[in-house]
């Protein structure tokens, strides 16, 4: 059977993942300088190993809440269009995901959550998987 490394976080209380080919690191989250006029989810850009990069707030793309707390974390993705940090409320672990347990979302014709590509239903949580470059796409069409 085929795996997928995934790295999982947190936001809420629910649980997301993220193929781990497309991390780059996972960082604490240090000064990020706003730009006006953005959407409220984009906090601004923040500089990492050099690196202007510009940071989303997942958590106020799903509720329209922040996650800005002391265990949130910058996990910076790399798409072929953009790398960019999605601020998440804790990063967990790296995880290896049967494709037997993967379960794709009848969801996925939804518009605002194109970005849910499957679910992994494990014994006693649920990790909804997401694509990175799907919800850069998502965001950018919906601004």
């Amino acid at each position: 059977m085929e795996s997928v490394k995934a790295v999982v976080f947190a936001c809420g209380t629910e649980e997301y993942a993220v193929p781990v080919e497309q991390a780059i690191s996972i960082e604490k989250l240090e000064q990020v300088t706003p730009i006006p006029h953005l959407p409220n989810y984009l906090l601004g850009f923040t500089r990492i190993r050099g690196e202007l990069v510009p940071v989303l707030d997942f958590e106020r793309i799903l509720y329209n809440r922040s996650s800005n707390t002391a265990t949130a974390r910058v996990i910076v993705l790399n798409t072929d269009v953009v790398n960019y940090g999605l601020l998440v409320t804790e990063a967990r672990e790296i995880l290896d995901l049967d494709e037997s347990i993967l379960q794709q979302l009848g969801l996925v014709n939804y518009s605002k959550t194109r970005y849910f590509t499957a679910v992994a239903n494990l014994e006693n949580r649920m990790i909804t998987y997401v694509d990175p470059k799907i919800l850069v796409n998502s965001l950018a069409r919906n601004t």
